[in-house]
């Protein structure tokens, strides 16, 4: 596996203009996530991934791909962290007829981290 960019704004920005691919988007939310992946065995290890995620998705979901992971992101953002992208980064959305699932999908993803920064951040 490739390396990871680093947690910050400027990946976040790149995540929401599409310059970081969505295998990329998929691979930094689970990490954060707590999934790793074992090269020697070439299978997932979800040990540092919380209760709920383990159970509903032993192995790292597409996020991109499939809605049903993407809402259990947006659920698990506190009310109070789910406007992080137009608070912290001026982002005011996509406009109409520019974006489609796969957009909002990216965005909830790029709100998912900002949230994992946030509560970092704050830790």
């Amino acid at each position: 596996m490739t390396t990871l960019p680093p947690l910050n704004y400027d990946t976040i920005w790149s995540i929401l203009k599409e310059e970081i691919s969505d295998e990329t988007v998929n691979r930094l939310v689970w990490h954060y996530l707590g999934y790793r992946y074992d090269e020697a065995t070439s299978s997932w290890e979800n040990f540092r991934v919380a209760d709920e995620w383990r159970e509903a998705y032993p192995t790292p979901p597409d996020f991109i791909a499939n809605r049903p992971p993407t809402v259990k992101l947006t659920r698990s953002i506190p009310k109070e962290n789910k406007q992080l992208l137009k608070e912290k980064l001026g982002f005011q959305g996509y406009k109409i007829g520019e974006f489609g699932p796969r957009q909002t999908r990216r965005a909830t993803a790029a709100n998912w981290l900002m949230n994992y920064m946030e509560q970092e951040n704050n830790s």
